[in-house]
């Protein structure tokens, strides 16, 4: 079974870069992504059964990713949430993990953990 995943990273290069990887590395399809907290939240609104895991940026283009998961980021039991940052302080995956995060991951320290993550 295809491990199916929606992006929400404003940053194109780093996206690309993502599911280029995850793709490559893990055979992950990506079945979306959205750089806006609004147009996260609207796929997810319309498509909550179209994805296993969902990967958020914390700053977007607007909004943010803290807010995605407030907002829309209920998910079933078979479903994840990563938040991907290079903000990831412990003040931060506190926040994050409080409201409804499964795991969180500095992009540019711990990328090696959160493959490792997305692995299982």
């Amino acid at each position: 079974m295809t491990l199916k995943a929606y992006i929400v990273e404003d940053n194109a290069v780093i996206r690309d870069n993502l599911v280029e990887t995850l793709g490559e590395v893990l055979g992950v399809e990506t079945v979306g992504h959205s750089s806006t907290e609004s147009d996260a939240c609207r796929w997810l609104d319309q498509h909550p059964k179209d994805w296993d895991m969902l990967i958020l940026d914390l700053f977007l283009a607007q909004g943010t990713g803290l807010g995605v998961l407030q907002k829309c980021g209920h998910h079933r039991k078979n479903q994840r949430v990563v938040v991907l940052s290079n903000y990831a302080t412990e003040e931060v995956r506190k926040r994050c993990l409080v409201n409804g995060a499964d795991a969180v991951f500095d992009k540019s320290t711990e990328i090696d953990l959160f493959l490792q993550y997305c692995s299982h």
